[in-house]
């Protein structure tokens, strides 16, 4: 694909009038993108009596189905209680106020906090399964035993002085990364309930009317049961399988992908007589958009699926729809798992300290980025090696945790036998770092304050060598950090509807998840974000069928059918 074809905006079809054109199909409502948000607004809509057409352009679940699995959900949930947790919807707005800062209006953050409960129960009557029992020590993802956990800074001294922390990060049941098991139980509810699915079919632009109401859309579909479908789920594959260990290798497949849906696609339109929903998710994937809106953290691992391209962006702006927060970007730098790294302390240029190291990674990767410009360390000794090399192994760590710990022990750290050497290392100077060190060391023996609020219990006596020097940069591929992007079309908080620059809503137009500027799109912590795709899912479901937002009355609805009776195309 070229680099215009990346960044090109598909300028939306115009036609006079919806009821005279040639359609090859009649939905009440199109779903782009059937990944956590789009199944999420296809379920509501079809609750609502609307007949619901979903198209992807590989085979649905996107992010979230590659995700861990984690929705950020509390102010009482029954799995909340059942652990003997209290929590409240203004102690979760509080906290997540630090979080979220101004990327939704305060009105919009309370309606998530409050709406919390029921939208972790909706989950479950379309069966998706969570559990509870928290994890004995703070980890960026519990091992299979555990599900209900600390998911974000809301235990963190600094955070916790502020709010009573509780632990909101619920995991969805499974077996390792449980993602898949979440859309799979949604996915299965959605055609047991009569949506339509459409997979191997690529939005390429809206169609508007006269007044400009959105009315449709243009997509091209490759040929079910064909030689170019079997090719294109091959590559597909291919390029999702190999994109952690070979990213090259997996980018090349994809422009293989995109020639041969040009070459072999089919175009139809598809009426939507009530709306379109956008639900493509970001733009990680899209090399272009990231030099263009994140140039700061091209390099970076990049965290999600080959339909993460910014497609679903590009089409609202040729509708008119305008964009906002593109330039945010979260990158996870994980430094616990193993836990002992969180031990140790992370130190800039100067030889400073500059974070707390007992924080989520995503904060640790803000401060890294924007405020360190992406040049850190972190220093640990011999002692927290060793313990870090006992906790990374098998059965007390999956796969895709302990991995990258052994490969941060074993490779990528570097050994300093005196502090010359360490200085030398960080790029810091010596007189500054051993004074940086030092204090912090008499912190960790007199268990006194430490001057950026870390905790006690991840304090640690650093005065004696050998020193592990991690080099945090978020290039660095001996220590992978990954990142998503945050931004996406501006939209109507009430509604979800798609708005232009000057604020008005494009009539017929939906977003939501990361399609949409959302909850999420500010500093991000586990879980927050499929939780804004049921949130903003559902949204534009009820009012794309123009019922009200307020009253939640399908919390209620009753489980998923076990069979699946709509047409999977």
């Amino acid at each position: 694909m070229t680099r215009q074809q990346m960044t090109e905006v598909p300028q939306a079809l115009s036609i006079e009038c919806a009821d005279q054109y040639d359609w090859d199909d009649e939905q009440d409502v199109v779903v782009v993108g059937f990944g956590g948000a789009g199944v999420a607004a296809a379920l509501e809509s079809v609750q609502q009596g609307a007949t619901v057409l979903a198209v992807d352009r590989f085979f649905g679940g996107g992010a979230t189905a590659g995700s861990g699995g984690v929705v950020y959900a509390g102010g009482g949930t029954p799995i909340q209680k059942s652990e003997g947790v209290e929590d409240t919807p203004e102690q979760m707005f509080e906290y997540l106020k630090m979080e979220v800062g101004d990327a939704v209006r305060e009105e919009t953050l309370r309606r998530f906090c409050d709406q919390s409960v029921t939208n972790l129960q909706w989950l479950q009557h379309h069966n998706v399964e969570f559990a509870g029992n928290i994890p004995p020590v703070k980890t960026s993802y519990p091992t299979d035993q555990y599900y209900l956990y600390y998911s974000g800074n809301e235990a963190v001294s600094s955070y916790a002085e502020q709010v009573k922390p509780a632990p909101r990060g619920h995991r969805v049941k499974g077996r390792g990364l449980s993602g898949e098991v979440l859309f799979a139980a949604l996915r299965k509810s959605a055609l047991s309930r009569g949506v339509k699915l459409q997979v191997q079919t690529e939005a390429i632009r809206l169609i508007t009317d006269q007044n400009g109401q959105v009315v449709g859309l243009e997509v091209r579909q490759i040929p079910a049961g064909s030689s170019a479908a079997r090719r294109h789920k091959l590559l597909y594959r291919l390029a999702e399988r190999s994109h952690n260990a070979a990213r090259k290798f997996a980018f090349r497949l994809r422009d293989k992908l995109a020639v041969l849906e040009r070459a072999e696609g089919v175009v139809k339109r598809i009426r939507a007589r009530k709306g379109v929903i956008l639900s493509a998710g970001g733009f990680v994937m899209n090399q272009t958009m990231m030099d263009q809106y994140g140039e700061k953290y091209v390099g970076a691992l990049q965290l999600g699926t080959s339909g993460c391209t910014g497609s679903g962006i590009r089409l609202g702006q040729g509708a008119g729809g305008a964009i906002d927060r593109m330039d945010k970007i979260s990158a996870w730098c994980f430094i616990n798992p193993p836990l002992a790294f969180a031990h140790g302390i992370a130190v800039n240029l100067k030889g400073e300290r500059f974070c707390s190291e007992d924080v989520y990674g995503a904060k640790l990767g803000y401060e890294l980025v924007e405020k360190q410009n992406n040049k850190a360390s972190l220093i640990f000794n011999g002692e927290l090696r060793k313990q870090a090399l006992s906790q990374s192994v098998p059965g007390k760590l999956p796969f895709f945790q302990y991995m990258p710990a052994l490969m941060a022990i074993f490779v990528a750290a570097k050994k300093a036998n005196t502090l010359a050497e360490l200085a030398d290392y960080t790029g810091a100077p010596l007189e500054t770092l051993v004074k940086t060190l030092h204090q912090y060391s008499k912190h960790a023996r007199t268990n006194t304050r430490d001057q950026l609020g870390k905790a006690e219990s991840f304090m640690a006596n650093l005065d004696e060598g050998p020193w592990y020097v991690l080099d945090l940069d978020i290039t660095n591929e001996k220590f992978p950090c990954p990142m998503i992007t945050l931004g996406g079309l501006q939209i109507n908080e009430e509604t979800g509807e798609v708005i232009n620059e000057d604020g008005r809503e494009i009539k017929g137009l939906y977003s939501a998840g990361r399609n949409a500027v959302g909850v999420a799109s500010n500093l991000y912590v586990s879980g927050l974000s499929i939780a804004d795709c049921i949130f903003s899912g559902r949204r534009a479901g009820r009012h794309v069928v123009k019922v009200d937002a307020a009253d939640d009355t399908n919390a209620e609805a009753e489980p998923a059918e076990q069979d699946e009776v709509a047409e999977v195309v």
